[in-house]
């Protein structure tokens, strides 16, 4: 009986000592709960209303959803009285470990959220990164996926990319197309200009805003250099260089205007 008493005794300690701490633990932990679900359908929609990209979505708010569960867990842990600072040491040293073992791949993973968020370049635009130029085919969490003009599948990690220049050549809306034509000493300059100039104002895939340009780029070893610099959309670019290019010799040739080839003039001397 006396054993019994004592016993109902220490669970009243217990109960007195622990039940507000239990109680508060859990008010703490349903409350949090419902925190953290709210905040993270509220960061959900922020980035849906401002156009993120679905996949950084899905991943960033469930990535935040649980770091926010697991400190929840470790603080309501805290409070009933269970020590945490041996768990929290080793997460730290498990976190460390795993970061250095993947620093590549975060570093890719933060050049892809970057790229997300920022959006440098989106699916479908022409751009030049890390020495590769293509057309935007996909933009994942860790690569970006470019298509060559050679219909080549190009995979360069997003963390390279982050960190590197980026040309893109679509944001404008238009690129200039360099071509040069070299036409012999003796053609008539104005004559050649207005033969290419016929051409670039004729295509129907040259844009008039930037208007064309046709000048003199250099007087070169065996032709003067004309540069012909029309506009187009980017898409448009492979399509006005050949065409441009096809076209402008057809013009010159009919406009009697040669176009040269490289001439050495060797001569003779007689030691006799």
């Amino acid at each position: 009986m006396e054993n019994y008493q004592n016993l109902v005794e220490k669970a009243y300690e217990i109960v007195l000592i622990y039940g507000p701490k239990v109680l508060l633990a859990i008010i703490v932990l349903f409350v949090g709960l419902w925190l953290i679900n709210r905040a993270t359908r509220v960061s959900r929609k922020v980035m849906e209303a401002r156009q993120v990209n679905v996949s950084l979505i899905g991943f960033v708010t469930s990535l935040t959803n649980i770091g926010l569960k697991a400190l929840l867990l470790i603080s309501v842990a805290g409070m009933v009285g269970i020590q945490t600072t041996s768990f929290i040491a080793v997460l730290g040293a498990a976190g460390l470990a795993i970061g250095l073992a993947l620093q590549g791949t975060l570093a890719n993973f933060a050049g892809g959220v970057m790229i997300l968020i920022f959006k440098p370049y989106k699916v479908g635009d022409l751009i030049k990164a890390q020495g590769h130029l293509g057309v935007v085919k996909e933009v994942h969490i860790f690569v970006t996926i470019l298509l060559s003009p050679e219909s080549k599948t190009i995979i360069i990690p997003n963390g390279a990319i982050s960190n590197g220049d980026i040309t893109n050549y679509t944001t404008e809306g238009k690129i200039r197309v360099d071509l040069t034509f070299g036409i012999s000493y003796n053609a008539n300059i104005k004559q050649a200009k207005e033969a290419l100039m016929s051409i670039l104002t004729s295509h129907p895939k040259v844009l008039t805003d930037p208007a064309p340009f046709v000048g003199v780029s250099a007087l070169a070893d065996s032709s003067v250099n004309l540069a012909v610099r029309p506009y187009a959309k980017p898409q448009d670019y492979w399509a006005v260089y050949f065409d441009v290019y096809e076209s402008g010799k057809e013009a010159l040739d009919n406009a009697g205007i040669s176009i040269p080839f490289p001439q050495m003039d060797v001569h003779l001397m007689d030691k006799s």
